[in-house]
């Protein structure tokens, strides 16, 4: 029995002076790494391309993943690449991801790696940056499969890398993103047991973590509400059914489905309009008003409601006015739905990449997120790590925006969770 115990405790001590010696290597590789980690940071950020149109991005990913040892499969959800290591090697599985694409926003930042790229959105030629923090995201994925091939001997089990192109939504007519690459099989062959994922924040302090359980991110749709009446001449308003008038009341009595008859006390819910356009001449009143607006949602009862009254809403106020409206609903990623068991597992992971004190419990938030797909399918969650140097005199602008800006250092502690992440839930399998 005596002989037992102390076999016990030579285990236990060994183990502990193992994962010691397990998180001081991967400290130092991160160390080693930084300024590489920085400079891919940048190349992305300068090179930031739309949905479904990253092709020098996924050419650079592929060159580095193949630098490092990997052999990735390209052309997943069209411009995807994803790469696994130690691929058919017995043992769990685990998904780490990190989307890739930019948005069609003029940089305003003053930085030597602005972004100067354009593309096609929507027909037009438009200027495009990473204004949501992709770049980061795509930077820290690479380090982190880095610095786990250095470490691949010692890993019991596979890791599957996915880049994920189009977060942002697939242009319009065609499929995309997260939905597309689950639809593809990305989950499959080999199967993956768990994922994790994070997304940058503009807004909130660096080296600190933000998570929760269950509904995280809130679903998002979109919608068009094309409004039609009568064109006449601006003199003589009589002779119109004004579609800017129609399309004013129905702005402004959308807006209620929120503040009177959500109850929003149960989750938090949101409409918007990104987008009005009608006439072409300030003394004519147009034939027609397009509208275009997202919906966010952390409960899909809510959901179905506000888009019943949307419809109902813009057509009736349309009709009493002599006019018509035409309204389409297209639902785009789900609530982002953190698995309670698996977060509460990896808990400690995250307090022992960032400190317990540095590991936040967060609200839900009304941004939205297309990882919820994956989350869909197999357990797993997404968190947040905040890119702000309190340090630094420059406010913390907003995702979306022309003046987004993050600090290049919170990449440090993005790649030590990643790491983490992936080599706790391979090790507690």
């Amino acid at each position: 029995m005596k002989k037992n115990i102390v076999l016990i405790i030579l285990l236990v001590a060994s183990f502990t002076v193992n994962g010691q010696n397990f998180d001081s290597t991967v400290e130092k590789l991160i160390e080693e790494n930084i300024d590489e980690i920085i400079e891919l940071r940048h190349w992305f950020h300068q090179n930031a391309e739309l949905s479904n149109r990253e092709f020098k991005t996924a050419e650079r990913i592929k060159n580095e993943l193949i630098k490092i040892g990997y052999k990735p499969n390209i052309g997943i959800a069209k411009t995807g690449v994803v790469a696994i290591l130690n691929e058919g090697k017995q043992g769990p599985v685990v998904g780490l991801r990190a989307d890739i694409d930019g948005l069609p926003i003029k940089e305003r930042v003053d930085i030597p790696w602005a972004s100067k790229m354009t593309g096609v959105y929507n027909g037009e030629e438009v200027p495009v940056m990473h204004a949501c923090g992709h770049d980061m995201h795509t930077a820290i994925l690479l380090a982190t499969a880095k610095i786990l091939y250095e470490l691949k001997d010692q890993i019991p089990g596979q890791v599957k890398f996915i880049f994920q192109p189009a977060e942002e939504g697939a242009p319009v007519g065609e499929e995309g993103g997260a939905e597309l690459m689950v639809k593809e099989g990305v989950l499959k062959n080999p199967d993956v047991d768990a994922i994790f994922g994070l997304h940058i924040a503009a807004q909130l302090p660096m080296n600190k973590v933000y998570y929760k359980p269950r509904g995280f991110y809130a679903s998002s749709s979109r919608f068009t509400i094309k409004v039609i009446g009568t064109q006449a001449h601006g003199g003589t308003p009589w002779l119109a059914v004004d579609p800017i008038i129609i399309t004013a009341q129905i702005i402004n009595s959308i807006q209620t489905i929120i503040s009177r008859e959500s109850e929003l006390t149960k989750e938090p819910a949101v409409i918007s309009f990104g987008k009005v356009e009608g006439g072409n001449r300030f003394n004519i009143i147009p034939n027609e008003v397009n509208l275009v607006g997202t919906i966010r949602s952390l409960d899909y009862g809510m959901r179905d409601y506000i888009k019943k009254r949307i419809i109902e809403l813009s057509e009736g106020i349309a009709e009493s006015y002599g006019g018509k409206a035409i309204v389409e609903i297209d639902d785009g990623a789900d609530i982002t739905y953190n698995d309670p068991e698996i977060m509460d597992r990896m808990l400690p992971s995250l307090k022992k990449s960032a400190g317990n004190e540095n590991v936040i419990l967060s609200n839900a938030k009304t941004l939205a997120e297309d990882y919820a797909y994956y989350l869909n399918e197999i357990p797993g969650f997404l968190f947040e790590l905040g890119g702000y140097n309190t340090n630094e005199e420059r406010e913390a602008p907003a995702h979306h925006t022309p003046d987004f800006f993050i600090d290049d250092s919170s990449m440090l502690l993005g790649v030590k969770v990643m790491t983490n992440l992936a080599l706790d839930f391979l090790k507690s399998e």
